[in-house]
């Protein structure tokens, strides 16, 4: 009863938000080491935390507005404008020769990804029907690990040998600007492709503007059920909408604070500290990102089978045990393979749970009416743990050790346990407006 090749051609186009929203976001860690010699910043903590996280602050300000403006002008200008400062942030980030200038260019990025990445899963959810709305919702999370993946390799091919001295010198004048130039490809093809697709059908009737039925993804008979369920998703019980945000903005909280995302920000001190140089770092990051890719086909098959409430349990219990078991391998000072092998599986567990499945309740739980600012705020929450997490960890890093931070990371994925076992419902093939 819906345009199938339509449904995927829309859902693809919204979801290159992710793809860019990924690289944009992981790219820095492979420019890192070659940017802050050209600016001068390689003995300066406090200069190398503020380009590490310009990019972070503009992710909370793009998504602090990204909820009230999609529900004033809509979906569909805001993932324009979102492809928009993408683009312009690839070119600048590259040009730039003053450290300023390139971290203004950085906050621009950030403001795309936190609009992005509070747009592109609601589009996603709100056009998709019930039964493979998780599928195509967790479409957006692969074409996020896409994107990581593809800054990985980016960086991986455009680093030079850093033992030669011409390699390392190209690196620090040109390599590092190439890594955010191939950004500009897919940010222009995204903003082009984003004229082609509708508006969202919600936001079409939340503002009585109805298209015409064959236009819309869904498919009439979806279309009539939607119509008919609007009005009861408008609930009056305040208490209740207090408690689905609280929900949400745990489960946003948590898919920061788990510490997974730490070892794609921190992966030089992480495989550094596990015994190996540079270019295994490289390579071991880019082994990593494979992982994440495969590890989230796993999810786009289990998330509509095994359900949201099992996949995030799945996901505390199974980081938990990892990160206490990771801990204490670095308490034991070992090195090697199995560091590799535990670090790999944090991540496979985390892209087939956590990862997907986070964006695909978030987009879920709410109702229609508050929908836009409901996961603004719960966007705007993720990227607060999102900074707290990159500030905190080199600061616990150095008190605790590696090995207390993950026991930390452990006993975090414990109480998330604990709370989503009470707290968090099941969603799998219900009604937006259920």
């Amino acid at each position: 009863m819906y345009n199938k090749g339509f449904l995927y051609f829309i859902c693809s186009v919204s979801a290159m938000g992710g793809l860019l929203f990924g690289y944009d976001w992981v790219v820095i860690g492979g420019a890192k080491p070659f940017y802050e010699l050209y600016f001068g910043i390689a003995n300066s903590p406090v200069m190398q935390g503020v380009a590490m996280t310009t990019a972070l602050i503009g992710c909370l300000v793009g998504a602090m507005v990204a909820g009230a403006a999609a529900d004033r002008y809509g979906r569909k200008p805001l993932l324009t404008l979102s492809a928009v400062l993408f683009t312009v942030s690839a070119i600048g980030t590259g040009l730039f020769n003053d450290f300023t200038l390139f971290n203004i260019a950085r906050f621009v990025g950030g403001v795309g990804i936190g609009v992005a990445s509070a747009l592109a899963p609601m589009y996603i959810a709100e056009v998709s029907p019930a039964h493979i709305r998780g599928r195509m919702v967790s479409l957006n999370q692969m074409t996020i690990v896409l994107g990581i993946l593809a800054a990985q390799v980016v960086n991986l091919l455009l680093a030079r040998d850093t033992s030669v001295a011409e390699s390392q010198a190209w690196n620090v004048a040109w390599g590092w600007r190439w890594m955010f130039w191939a950004e500009t490809l897919p940010a222009a093809l995204f903003l082009m492709m984003s004229f082609f697709i509708p508006e969202s059908p919600v936001y079409e009737r939340m503002k009585k503007k109805r298209s015409p039925v064959p236009s819309s993804p869904k498919g009439e008979e979806n279309c009539r059920r939607s119509d008919s369920n609007v009005i009861s998703s408008l609930w009056e019980n305040r208490r209740g909408l207090r408690k689905v945000l609280l929900l949400g903005l745990v489960i946003a909280v948590f898919q920061q604070w788990c510490g997974t995302n730490v070892i794609f920000n921190y992966a030089q001190e992480i495989f550094v500290g596990a015994g190996f140089d540079v270019d295994g770092m490289f390579i071991n990051i880019v082994i990593t990102g494979i992982a994440n890719v495969v590890f989230t086909f796993v999810a786009l098959y289990t998330i509509e089978k095994w359900g949201r409430r099992t996949l995030m349990l799945l996901g505390a219990g199974g980081l938990g045990v990892i990160y206490a078991v990771l801990g204490y391998c670095y308490y034991q000072q070992q090195t090697g393979f199995a560091m590799v092998a535990l670090v790999v599986a944090a991540i496979s567990v985390y892209a087939m749970t956590l990862g997907p499945v986070t964006w695909t309740l978030l987009a879920e739980i709410f109702p229609n009416r508050v929908r836009g600012l409901a996961m603004a705020i719960c966007t705007f929450a993720l990227w607060v743990g999102c900074c707290t997490l990159t500030f905190s960890f080199p600061s616990m890093n150095a008190a605790l050790g590696s090995s207390g931070t993950f026991w930390v990371y452990s006993a975090i994925c414990a109480c998330a346990f604990v709370f989503l076992y009470r707290n968090c419902p099941e969603t799998k093939g219900r009604e937006l407006e259920e």
